[in-house]
């Protein structure tokens, strides 16, 4: 069937939101203060693959994850895990691994028998993640036949023997896959079978019994895409999207879930759910657009780990809308304590074939209540989850779902997108500016662009998100390859590096280093640094617009002082070129390595006086100018 052209779902758009009787506008999408390509960075600062890597010209690096452990990054990729030391990269090195080990498949030949294609018979090492302070473990998609290895993290040294990566690593590099260790276990998520049929949340690998999901159980795990793990209290936690069980009635709806298991469970009895999960729960994730008709982004692209928000531990995340519908992208904040709280809520099920999903009453469910932890709380009667009672394992067998959705951080998203690329990854800094109290988001899209985002509130004091900075990432000639191009574009990856002032972003087929900020080109303009909003950048009387990095900076004027923005101007040259060329409907106005957007079909005053006043489109000069 054919695509319906992207204008097209706009249009919708833009008539749903004509539509009278709306409790509120939807959110229009941000204009970013300034767009930025790669002019000026460095070519050190790429990292494709080792020169003599016969299969780098074609492919390229074959990104798979990052891990960063003290001032150490990490990279995974096809057949290779490189080490780079960013002590070393601040000082001025190029991006260049200080080490590196290399595990390929020795299994070639019969995976391409097996009439799989060259290209998917690598050695993928899509499980990184430390096992203890000394130890590495790495996992790999081994030609369809996955395996597991540890390494010293220092040496990348093999220790020990291969263990079996089954239910720890998927068969093939494209399928989904998370895993953590809390308190000496392995808990991984992925499909645990060559077909991809047997979705499993399973542990292993520690002092406690070997624990898996229910097998080919739809209530418990649809399809799942698996995005996130992380250990919190009693918990381990996995976040990801499935086809939703609650509305089949719809088609192939996509639900965001967050799940968690207990890290003391013992399994059930012989007589129900041995060897099995009894503590295993799930929830929607709830981002969405509030209304009268609700606008939801149902469909979990990215998460990060825990960050401060507004003084409380949030975890956020990047979503989009289905693929039938609108095309659209969010990112939403969620509490981790509104998300144990959600935890609490009734039950669901669907009491009939074709019946609708309903809350359990209270009256239907056993004590101590299912899913609750063994030897705590509730359950603290029971010293083990193989003491529960049978009711309370065949209860939470048939029920895994509860009927509350975690919603947003204050209640709606802190950015909606829905007319450019879709977003696809995303990195929080929490602690910039110069007092470490500002939130900045690093988004990466579809397209091969990064955006820098403030979101509303917080010390901006801004009732909507400030797009900073739209940086085309994306170098064809360094990062392209076999994959198709708009596969190649893609961000897949992004990690801070906030006490070397970079952001990581991995494509494919390479990885880039950008700088957080680009403060020096404002050169001796005092009025557009502060202008600029950047929490980054701040005003010296000496040196002119400079990065701010953590509390050293605290001695100058940070972007975004509003007073002292009023009682300076710029001169010709004191930031180079002034002239831009434009047209009836777009204009930009040059500046070294940035531009300046001006919309003069509608406001033909707008350009010029930002071009002589260089005030870089400051959103309250801009609403000014907008409302004329």
């Amino acid at each position: 069937m054919p695509r319906t052209p992207y204008f097209m779902p706009l249009l919708l758009l833009l008539l749903l939101l004509s539509l009278p009787h709306t409790q509120a506008a939807f959110p229009q999408d941000p204009l970013p203060l300034l767009t930025s390509d790669l002019q000026g960075i460095s070519p050190l600062s790429w990292f494709r693959g080792l020169e003599d890597d016969a299969v780098v010209a074609e492919l390229g690096l074959d990104f798979q994850r990052f891990l960063t452990l003290n001032r150490t990054l990490l990279v995974a990729a096809r057949d290779h895990v490189f080490s780079f030391d960013l002590q070393a990269q601040e000082e001025g090195e190029g991006l260049v691994p200080n080490k590196y080990l290399t595990w390929r498949s020795q299994d070639m030949e019969n995976c391409a028998v097996r009439g799989k294609l060259t290209d998917e018979c690598y050695n993928y090492i899509r499980v990184l993640v430390p096992w203890n302070s000394q130890t590495l473990l790495a996992c790999g998609t081994n030609s369809f036949s996955p395996m597991c290895r540890s390494y010293g993290i220092t040496s990348l040294q093999q220790e020990g023997e291969e263990l079996s990566g089954q239910a720890r690593c998927p068969f093939d590099a494209t399928q989904s896959n998370v895993a953590v260790f809390a308190e000496g276990s392995l808990y991984s998520a992925t499909a645990a079978d060559f077909q991809a049929s047997d979705a499993v949340v399973y542990r292993s690998l520690g002092p406690q019994p070997p624990l898996r999901s229910a097998k080919y159980d739809s209530k418990w795990l649809r399809e799942p895409h698996f995005v996130h793990a992380l250990e919190h209290g009693d918990h381990v936690y996995f976040f990801f999207r499935e086809v939703s069980v609650e509305d089949a009635r719809l088609g192939r709806v996509q639900f965001s879930r967050v799940a968690r298991v207990c890290k003391r469970d013992m399994g059930g009895s012989p007589r129900a759910l041995d060897r099995h999960w009894t503590s295993f729960l799930k929830l929607r994730l709830n981002c969405s657009v509030p209304g009268d008709s609700t606008f939801y982004f149902d469909v979990l692209q990215a998460l990060t780990g825990p960050v401060n928000l507004y003084g409380r531990s949030a975890l956020f995340g990047v979503f989009t809308t289905q693929t039938n519908s609108i095309p659209g992208s969010a990112v939403c904040a969620f509490y981790l304590d509104d998300i144990e709280r959600g935890f609490e809520g009734k039950f669901k099920e669907q009491r009939s074939l074709d019946g609708a999903w309903t809350p359990v009453s209270e009256d239907r469910v056993p004590s101590p209540r299912p899913g609750s932890c063994a030897g705590v709380g509730v359950a603290a009667l029971f010293p083990s989850s193989r003491d529960l009672p049978d009711d309370v394992l065949t209860f939470i067998k048939a029920h895994p779902l509860l009927d509350p959705a975690v919603p947003p951080a204050t209640h709606q998203p802190l950015l909606t997108l829905t007319s450019r690329a879709l977003l696809t990854q995303v990195a929080v800094d929490g602690m910039a500016g110069p007092y470490r109290n500002t939130t900045v988001l690093f988004l990466g899209s579809n397209d091969g662009t990064v955006l820098k985002v403030l979101p509303p509130g917080g010390q901006s004091g801004a009732h909507e998100p400030i797009l900073l900075e739209e940086i085309d990432a994306y170098s064809p000639s360094r990062c392209s390859g076999k994959r198709a191009a708009q596969t190649a574009r893609r961000v897949i990856g992004l990690e801070l590096d906030t006490e070397g002032h970079r952001l990581f972003v991995a494509f494919s087929g390479c990885i880039i280093y950008l700088p957080l900020s680009r403060c020096a080109r404002h050169g001796a303009c005092r009025r557009s640094c502060l202008a600029s909003q950047d929490p980054y950048c701040g005003w010296d009387s000496s040196r002119g617009c400079v990065d701010i990095r953590g509390p050293g900076g605290t001695d100058v004027d940070p972007a975004g002082k509003q007073e002292s923005m009023e009682v300076d101007d710029c001169q010709d040259g004191a930031t180079g070129s002034q002239s831009g060329t434009g047209d009836s409907t777009y204009g930009e106005f040059g500046y070294p390595n940035f531009t300046l957007s001006c919309f003069t079909h509608t406001h033909p005053n707008l350009c010029p006086m930002a071009a002589t006043d260089q005030h870089l489109g400051h959103p309250e000069s801009l609403r000014k100018i907008l409302s004329m």
